[in-house]
């Protein structure tokens, strides 16, 4: 229907990580997006991220990011 082949959506763009902090930046959205989408109510509660692997290493929180029913406003997609 979208006329997309293969995994990439049409929105997708290619991006260099520039540094530590932009590297933070992005892995914190990919942690964050389970919940975004509507699938979790808390980070934490999805099983296939590499979030606990952070939390193992007592690098985030296990309530990072807190819970959906506490976040307000649009994300911006």
């Amino acid at each position: 229907m979208k006329r997309e082949k293969g995994i990439w959506q049409r929105r997708f763009w290619e991006h260099a990580i520039r540094d530590a902090a932009d590297l933070e930046r992005h892995v914190d959205y990919i942690h964050f997006n389970p919940v975004k989408h509507g699938h979790v109510k808390r980070v934490v509660d999805w099983p296939h991220s590499s979030f606990h692997r952070y939390v193992a290493r007592g690098e985030l929180t296990a309530d990072w990011g807190g819970d959906m029913k506490e976040i307000q406003g649009s994300f911006g997609e």
